[in-house]
């Protein structure tokens, strides 16, 4: 199945998702519930077009080699540098054809078989962890959980689902805080002190990656916190309009941090491109959340492995245009930043 064929199969199935050519946040703007981003929804577009502003410097002159795209994180090692992003409330935001349960899965045993591994959502019904938790265990541990930012007391019930996994790490979407659906429920989530998330990740029993971080101050706080990782993110425009693009603050993020905890960055990703240039940004890996609920809806299990390759075999053949015969060899003047 090509990609292209995924993207035609999709149209009409994922409810206000259009399933458009190139997932930039123009076509579905405001769209919540939906795909779209919060307020003006222009947060989502702002991502996608960050990274157009980041150019490639293209040189052959070197050895010729096959590039290596293996990427190594927590003791596993993965084909590529890129993991699906978690995404939540399936039915509410793309329609009625799968929910949670039915997404996770598909996903996690089709990115494990692609070499990859895949974040999976959370949700107010226990149910929603309770299957992504199985479906993590019965692909071997390839797959991260993500917990909302419940209180403390719900987040240990939900983490001792997830050490039942096999896990190889878990995060925390700490930026759902800001997300409206989640306000005033029971459980109730919100915002977490330094002191909450070194509880958290002291008991995790695995890596602990918090999620939603944007700012040089919240990346130093999630290292105070234990976090063995972070996720530069907005979550993908959908909790606070007018923020900042992630590529915009990614190389201070990464400074910042010096290595203290690995760094992943997602945001309007959304080719072997963008990945090699957050890698030359400083990123250890990437997460691509909107276009993989595309591939599952367009080709299930097929669909994403059809968009594991595309976005594979376009960052192995940047690599090999750039020299970069690993992932390490990926370096900050292998682009070009024009604003």
């Amino acid at each position: 199945m090509t990609y292209k064929e995924v993207l035609e199969s999709a149209r009409g199935q994922m409810g206000p998702c259009h399933a458009c050519p190139v997932c930039n946040g123009r076509a579905c703007g405001a769209t919540i519930p939906g795909p779209g981003a919060k307020g003006s929804g222009t947060v989502a577009i702002r991502n996608f077009d960050a990274w157009r502003d980041v150019r490639l410097n293209m040189d052959t002159i070197h050895e010729n080699f096959e590039p290596d795209t293996a990427f190594r994180i927590f003791g596993r090692t993965f084909k590529y540098p890129f993991f699906a992003g978690p995404v939540g409330a399936l039915a509410l935001h793309y329609g009625d054809k799968y929910n949670d349960l039915d997404y996770n899965n598909i996903l996690v045993p089709a990115c494990a078989a692609a070499g990859i591994a895949a974040f999976t959502g959370d949700g107010t019904n226990p149910k929603v962890m309770e299957g992504a938790t199985a479906a993590i265990a019965a692909s071997g541990g390839a797959g991260i959980p993500t917990v909302k930012p419940w209180d403390n007391t719900t987040v240990a019930q939900k983490m001792a689902m997830t050490r039942q996994s096999g896990c190889f790490a878990l995060a925390m979407d700490i930026d759902a805080a800001g997300l409206p659906f989640l306000q005033h429920l029971d459980p109730p989530a919100g915002s977490k002190t330094v002191e909450q998330l070194q509880e958290i990740a002291k008991s995790a029993g695995v890596p602990f990656i918090l999620k939603g971080i944007m700012t040089v101050s919240g990346a130093e706080k999630a290292v105070e916190a234990g976090a063995a990782g972070i996720v530069v993110s907005n979550h993908g425009g959908r909790v606070l309009d007018d923020c900042p693009a992630t590529a915009e603050v990614l190389a201070d993020i990464v400074a910042a941090v010096d290595g203290r905890a690995k760094i992943l960055v997602d945001g309007g990703i959304r080719t072997g491109n963008d990945v090699f240039k957050a890698l030359a940004l400083g990123a250890d890996g990437v997460l691509i959340a909107r276009p993989f609920v595309t591939a599952v809806y367009g080709g299930g299990a097929d669909g994403v492995a059809a968009y594991t390759e595309k976005l594979g075999s376009e960052l192995a053949d940047t690599m090999r245009l750039c020299g970069a015969p690993t992932l390490d060899a990926i370096t900050r003047d292998m682009v070009r930043i024009i604003k």
